[in-house]
């Protein structure tokens, strides 16, 4: 067992954190309060290599392996978890379908452009009636010359409604598959760009996290989209989408950790600084304790997390590996930003306080791409239950 990253992971660790922390923390609250998605830091992070760091050169990524992406999630999520979301979901649900399941033609003509950070892609699963019940699908795509017709709607999809959001991957309930026959239903994936005559692309507002992160509502009324546009076969949507969740899994783990590791900083220099009774309060055994428990819940997640990582990068199963790690740092996410508040006091409330922002952002982390008693589900179909 080596635990070592290699040369490379550790020099993308240093520049993602040198770019987070002078590019990123200037604008982050602002940004956050103001609700507003940057194309500006969009772009700073298309032009640092960080989309498509999977894909292989030939079609514009990096050619990386799936650790080094993931620590880079970690590292923009470490500063502010709206960047770390565009990051995350453009790289897994928007890129990876494309190249796990596209044609050659279809990975030539769309990937290139999504490695830049001047257009995104989103992955159109949720709708309103169908969140941890991935197949309650009831968005419509059928056959008529040649054209798929889509209607339907989705809801909370990232990047979806941005200006420079270029299309979307969405699942369809279609009535053209053998499996009808068995009374079962067929999902069909279909690539629909933005600009088709009845596609309508809304920004949601309102929302308690993720504020400079774009999440829409998106509609379809008879938008009909090339019949080669189909991603996989009819039929095979269901597949598609769930597989491409649990490669999604890791990099919402990234997240959690990203998002802990943040925290935990925060408390410690607050800790470090705070006095109360004549001493920094960090010396108080009870909140020494309290930073040595998260400290502890943070290795506990970087090595479950890396490991899945590296089980994916050498080819073995990793699904359970990946759902674990989605439902660990996401709850050790929480733990440890609440202890972070904690330590704050009455600060912690502010917004003048930065661990007031990753209090709030950390909350979606048990929903966001399964629940976390939807990994637990998963989990314990893998472990045989």
């Amino acid at each position: 067992m080596n635990f070592n990253l290699s040369e490379e992971q550790n020099l993308i660790r240093e520049s993602v954190r040198d770019f987070a922390e002078r590019e990123i923390t200037p604008v982050a609250r602002e940004l956050d309060e103001k609700a507003i998605f940057s194309n500006d830091l969009t772009k700073k992070m298309g032009d640092l290599g960080l989309f498509g760091m999977n894909i292989p050169d030939k079609y514009g990524g990096q050619g990386l392996d799936t650790l080094s992406y993931i620590i880079a999630v970690e590292e923009i999520a470490r500063i502010d978890a709206s960047q770390a979301a565009t990051l995350a979901a453009h790289n897994s649900l928007g890129i990876s379908p494309i190249y796990e399941f596209g044609t050659e033609s279809q990975k030539m003509k769309y990937l290139p452009g999504l490695c830049t950070g001047d257009a995104l892609w989103s992955f159109g699963l949720t709708e309103p009636g169908a969140g941890s019940d991935s197949r309650g699908t009831k968005t419509t795509a059928r056959l008529d010359g040649g054209e798929w017709i889509i209607n339907g709607s989705k809801t909370f999809i990232t990047n979806g409604s941005a200006s420079i959001s270029k299309g979307c991957t969405v699942q369809t309930l279609t009535d053209n598959d053998t499996d009808n026959d068995n009374g079962k239903k067929s999902f069909t994936t279909i690539l629909l760009e933005s600009g088709t005559k009845g596609f309508k692309q809304v920004c949601m507002h309102g929302k308690m996290m993720w504020r400079a992160s774009d999440t829409s509502e998106l509609f379809f009324d008879d938008c009909r989209v090339p019949e080669e546009n189909i991603l996989g076969q009819v039929g095979q949507g269901s597949k598609i989408m769930l597989s491409t969740l649990d490669s999604g899994r890791l990099s919402i783990a990234a997240m959690g950790l990203g998002c802990a590791r943040g925290a935990f900083e925060l408390a410690m220099n607050y800790a470090q600084e705070r006095k109360q009774f004549g001493r920094v309060i960090s010396k108080f055994q009870i909140n020494a304790f309290k930073l040595a428990d998260m400290a502890m819940k943070i290795e506990l997640a970087t090595n479950l997390l890396y490991k899945a990582c590296w089980l994916k990068d050498n080819e073995q199963a990793y699904a359970k590996e990946a759902a674990m790690s989605k439902l660990y740092c996401s709850e050790i996410a929480k733990e440890v930003v609440d202890e972070a508040v904690q330590l704050h006091g009455g600060y912690g409330l502010m917004k003048d306080y930065n661990v007031e922002r990753f209090y709030r952002d950390q909350r979606i982390l048990q929903i966001g791409e399964g629940t976390s008693e939807i990994q637990r589900l998963v989990i314990s179909r893998l472990i045989g239950c």
